[in-house]
């Protein structure tokens, strides 16, 4: 594999978490997506190996909502100095709802992920100017809303 398979283990970790929204559920769909992946010897020698990791991560999170899964209690209690940083993070979860599902894919695969935007294209499907645009766009519409908001 031609990319570095931490990186990539730690980007595909966070694209499961944020579909999942659970951490132990996003390490177990990571580990499979890569077990998937290196399984399928005859794809990884001529195909894009990153859009192919991101396509399994997105088959097995789907799948894994099609499951029945009893929700877990998180025991972390944030610090007081951190509530500040909690607030805008509620904030920015909040705002990104907002956003149709495709933008808040497209922003997380750019700036979490920090993918670049010929990967994202090939992973989306979409051409280079449409991930241009439509990030532009998501992000024209998170400042208007924070504004409102009296974040910025």
């Amino acid at each position: 594999m031609s990319v570095d398979i931490q990186e990539q283990y730690d980007k595909i970790y966070r694209y499961c978490y944020y579909k999942v929204g659970n951490s132990a559920l996003a390490e177990d769909l990571t580990q499979e997506t890569f077990l998937k992946y290196f399984a399928q010897n005859s794809y990884i020698e001529h195909g894009k190996k990153l859009a192919y990791l991101y396509t399994i991560a997105r088959n097995l999170c789907i799948d894994s909502f099609r499951k029945v899964q009893p929700e877990t209690l998180n025991d972390d209690i944030p610090d007081t100095d951190h509530f500040g940083r909690l607030e805008l993070n509620i904030a920015l979860r909040q705002a990104l709802k907002t956003l149709p599902v495709r933008e808040q894919e497209l922003l997380l695969l750019r700036y979490a992920n920090k993918l670049a935007v010929g990967e994202i294209a090939s992973i989306m499907g979409i051409s280079r100017f449409a991930v241009y645009r439509r990030t532009s766009s998501a992000i024209a519409t998170l400042k208007t809303l924070f504004r409102e908001e009296d974040f910025l």
